[in-house]
C-alpha cells in the first residue's frame, strides 16, 4: 500500500511535560484499536478468549491499576481513551474476567493461557558497551539488537516451529517478541522456561568474568547464531564498539582466556596490532595455532566464546517463564522518549533506526500539517464531498508500522479461519 503521509518529516519538539495533552489525541486519533482487538481476540474462539485477558495501565504520577478486562474493542477503546494510560501491560488469558477477580477465591482465579514472549534489553550488555550506559542507546549498539533478533527469531521459526512471531521496538532501548502460536500461547510454565533457557548462552552475574562456555561440536542452532554473529562482528566489535582499541579495551578481552599462558602469549601480540582489526586477526591466528598442537587448554571454542560474550542475545529469562508476566503493549508511547512501542519489520531489520521512530509528538504535528494541506474549499472541484475519510495514522510516518502490524495480523487470522472452519463441520457432523 502506498503510503499517504507527509514525504517530509515534521520535526519533533517532545517534552514528557507535554504528554498528558498530547495522549488525548493519539488514543483518539492514532492507536491502532482495530487490529489491535483483532489481534488479541485470535478469532473468537472460544468467545472467552478477549473477555479474560488481564490488561494493566500505568496512569499519570504512577498510578497502576491491575486486572483490567474489557468485553469487547468498543469497551477497551472507550476506557483507554478515557484514562489515557501512559502505559498498557498486557497479561495472561484468566479462567475468569480479571475485573471480577476480587469476587473469586483465589484458587478459582488462575492463568491459562498467554503468548510466550521475550523481553531483551540494552542494559543486560552494558558489560560489553563503550559508547552508552543504561538506557542509552546509539547506533553503534543498536546492531546488538538486530543480532539478538535474527537469532532469536530464527531458532523460534527453526527448532520450535512457530511462525507467528511479533517483533516490537520497546520505545527506548529494547525489543520485545510476541510469539502468537496456538502452541506457543498453551505452554506450561516448565515449557517456557525450557525454551527460555535453550535460547540462554551468555550466563552468570557481574562477578563471573567469562560467560560463555561452547563444547567443540556446536548444536545445528549455536552454529546457526555464530554465522550471524560472524557476519556482524567486525563492523559491530571491532569498527564501532572498538574491543582491542587499547589496552584497558583488550585486557576486558584477554580476561575470558582461560588458559595464563595463551593469554600471556595474547597479550604480548596486542602490542604488535595497531587497532581492533590487527589485533583480533593476531589474535585469531594465535589461538588457531596452540589448539592445533594442543598447547592452548580449554581453548577449542575461544574465538567463538568471545563473540558470543560480546554479541549473544540477553535474554530476561523471567519474563519468558511465567504464564502470568506482564509485558508492554504494542502501540504504547514511552513516557520518557515519546516513541512509539512500533511493531518491527524483520525483513528490514538492518535498516532499522530506533531513534528514528516517530514520537508522539511529531505524530500530531504530522496529523495538523495532512489536514492543513488537504483542507477542502467550498469550491474546490478536486475535494468532492463524498471523498471517504482517510484514517488519521495515514496521515503520518506511524503507517508503515501499522501496516507491519496489521500484516502480522492478517497471518494469524488465516490459521483462525481453519480452525473455525474446522470446528464448524464438526458440529455439523455431529
Amino acid at each position: 500500500m502506498p503510503s499517504e503521509s507527509n514525504e517530509t518529516p515534521v520535526k519533533s519538539n517532545y517534552s514528557p511535560d507535554t504528554l498528558p495533552e498530547l495522549l488525548p489525541v493519539y488514543y483518539k486519533r492514532l492507536f491502532p484499536f482495530g487490529p489491535y482487538y483483532r489481534w488479541l481476540n485470535y478469532g473468537g474462539a472460544p468467545k472467552s478468549y478477549f473477555l479474560n485477558r488481564e490488561f494493566s495501565f500505568t496512569l499519570e504520577n504512577d498510578i497502576y491499576i491491575r486486572y483490567q478486562s474489557f468485553s469487547d474493542q468498543n469497551e477497551m477503546e472507550k476506557e483507554i481513551q478515557k484514562r489515557c494510560p501512559y502505559k498498557i501491560d498486557i497479561g495472561a488469558v484468566f479462567t475468569h474476567k480479571p475485573k471480577d477477580h476480587r469476587t473469586l477465591k483465589a484458587a478459582a482465579f488462575q492463568a491459562q493461557e498467554k503468548e510466550l514472549v521475550f523481553d531483551i534489553d540494552m542494559t543486560d550488555y552494558d558489560d560489553v558497551r563503550s559508547c552508552c550506559q543504561g538506557a542509552d542507546i546509539c547506533s553503534k549498539c543498536w546492531p546488538l539488537m538486530t543480532i539478538a533478533i535474527k537469532i532469536v527469531d530464527s531458532a523460534l521459526y527453526e527448532d520450535f516451529g512457530f511462525e507467528h512471531r511479533l517483533w516490537v521496538y520497546s520505545g527506548r532501548r529494547g525489543v520485545h517478541c510476541w510469539v502468537c502460536d496456538e502452541a506457543a500461547r498453551k505452554l506450561s510454565q516448565n515449557a517456557r522456561s525450557a525454551i527460555a533457557e535453550y535460547l540462554s548462552i551468555v550466563k552468570g552475574g557481574e562477578n563471573q568474568v567469562k560467560k560463555v562456555s561452547l563444547p567443540d561440536q556446536l548444536h545445528p542452532s549455536v552454529e546457526r547464531a555464530k554465522q550471524v554473529i560472524v557476519s556482524y562482528f567486525e563492523d559491530y566489535a571491532l569498527n564501532k564498539q572498538d574491543i582491542l582499541g587499547d589496552k584497558e579495551s583488550w585486557k576486558k578481552v584477554l580476561a575470558l582466556v582461560p588458559d595464563d599462558t595463551l593469554r600471556g602469549h595474547l597479550e604480548n601480540d596486542m602490542t604488535k596490532g595497531s587497532n581492533s582489526l590487527e589485533r583480533w586477526k593476531l589474535l585469531r591466528e594465535r589461538v588457531s595455532r596452540e589448539v592445533s598442537v594442543g598447547r592452548a587448554k580449554r581453548c577449542g571454542q575461544l574465538v567463538a566464546e568471545i563473540a558470543f560474550q560480546y554479541c549473544y542475545p540477553r535474554l530476561d529469562v523471567n519474563v519468558s517463564k511465567g504464564v502470568n508476566h506482564l509485558l508492554k503493549s504494542p502501540f504504547c508511547v514511552h513516557p520518557k522518549t515519546g516513541r512509539v512501542c512500533v511493531a518491527m519489520d524483520t525483513a528490514e531489520l538492518d535498516r532499522f533506526d530506533p531513534l528514528a521512530v516517530p514520537d508522539i509528538s511529531q505524530l500530531c504535528l504530522e496529523i495538523d500539517e495532512y489536514d492543513r494541506k488537504n483542507q477542502p474549499t467550498e469550491n474546490d472541484e478536486n475535494q468532492p464531498p463524498t471523498k471517504k475519510r482517510i484514517k488519521d495514522y495515514k496521515k503520518t510516518s506511524l503507517l508503515k508500522n501499522v501496516e507491519v502490524f496489521e500484516k502480522f495480523v492478517v497471518s494469524l487470522e488465516k490459521t483462525w479461519k481453519g480452525k473455525l472452519l474446522e470446528q464448524s463441520d464438526q458440529q455439523m457432523e455431529f
